[in-house]
């Protein structure tokens, strides 16, 4: 079975945007992974990696700059339906865009969707069942 070891970003500054993961969700870079065009951040059981623009022509993408469109959004699950609601507004803090306030979903979550500072989708997610449980 494969696991997900990395989920990464292209990241128009790569010195930002990591930031605004790092301060919002309180990860930790991994320091010797660090380069001029890469940052990564400790998540738990996979980790986030942010590409500089140097990486399309590393990774042979040099026709795919430009994409347009959501082509796959980041997940936080946290504590509970509180936690949605004060990271959400954190978030609004850091520069971030709310484009979905937080609602409870047919599946039993209470989440809000956002961009980030560069207008990558990220949502931020609480199962209502860990709530109900406290």
């Amino acid at each position: 079975m494969a696991t997900l070891s990395y989920v990464n970003v292209f990241a128009r500054d790569i010195e930002t945007l990591p930031d605004f993961y790092a301060r919002l969700f309180g990860l930790e870079e991994i320091a010797e992974q660090r380069s001029a065009y890469f940052r990564a951040l400790k998540t738990g059981a996979s980790l986030i990696g942010f590409n500089g623009p140097q990486a399309y022509g590393l990774l042979g993408l040099e026709d795919r700059t430009e994409a347009r469109g959501v082509k796959l959004f980041l997940t936080f699950d946290v504590e509970g339906p509180d936690a949605v609601a004060a990271l959400t507004g954190q978030a609004q803090a850091l520069g971030a865009r709310v484009i979905k306030p937080a609602y409870d979903t047919a599946y039993g979550a209470r989440q809000a969707v956002l961009a980030d500072p560069e207008d990558n989708v990220f949502r931020i997610n609480a199962p209502l069942a860990a709530a109900a449980t406290e």
